[in-house]
């Protein structure tokens, strides 16, 4: 099977370019009126805080660029050339940015994916064969980056839930996570609670955790 075939989305691309355009908005202009002091407070991602967390979503929206820059190109660029390590040391350095020049970095890593989705669109998305270490294909690019958007504007821990998450989005979402589930079992007696609540046996313990996605 070609990797990330199995991944592709059957909504239209441009839909989800616009759905996370949309996206782009709502976590900017949360984070463009946050007071400064607040960049330093912990989020709901256990040990990042909220300035890590806006680092992070930079970072990923130039790690899309390079990855589709590199498919206009014809040429097979990974979203993050360091691997693990470069993706962590980005983050760290982005959340020591001061926190109106955290917001500027935001607003022009936002602005350069969407730049550059136009560019693709403009050429039919060229590139499919190029994965790029990835299992998704660039046609993707727009719902994974959504998934980053919507997922961290909520880890941040402030005013945006998961009432707010598009209605494409989450019917995107649900069978995603749900393929992951076998992985995060911890062990052979929740995994047993897990089927018999699935088949509609049994109800789950208030104890029962899957491990982190």
């Amino acid at each position: 099977m070609t990797p990330g075939v199995a991944n592709a989305s059957p909504v239209p691309t441009e839909r989800w370019v616009t759905l996370a355009r949309e996206s782009h908005r709502r976590f900017y202009d949360t984070v463009r009126v946050l007071p400064p002091d607040t960049f330093a407070l912990p989020s709901l991602l256990p040990g990042w805080t909220v300035g890590q967390v806006v680092a992070h979503v930079a970072r990923n929206a130039d790690s899309h660029t390079r990855r589709l820059q590199g498919a206009l190109a014809g040429e097979e660029v990974a979203r993050y050339p360091g691997g693990p390590a470069q993706r962590k040391r980005d983050i760290e350095e982005g959340s020591l940015r001061p926190p109106g020049e955290a917001v500027s970095d935001l607003l022009r890593a936002n602005q350069e994916l969407e730049s550059t989705w136009e560019r693709c669109a403009a050429q039919a998305w060229p590139g499919a064969d190029l994965f790029a270490g990835d299992t998704w294909p660039v046609t993707d690019s727009p719902v994974r980056r959504l998934r980053e958007v919507e997922m961290h504007h909520v880890d941040m821990g402030l005013d945006y839930s998961i009432d707010s998450w598009p209605a494409e989005y989450v019917s995107w979402e649900l069978p995603q996570l749900l393929a992951t589930v076998p992985g995060r079992v911890p062990n052979s007696t929740d995994a047993r609670s897990l089927v018999a609540w699935l088949a509609g046996r049994s109800t789950l313990l208030a104890e029962f955790r899957l491990s982190a996605w």
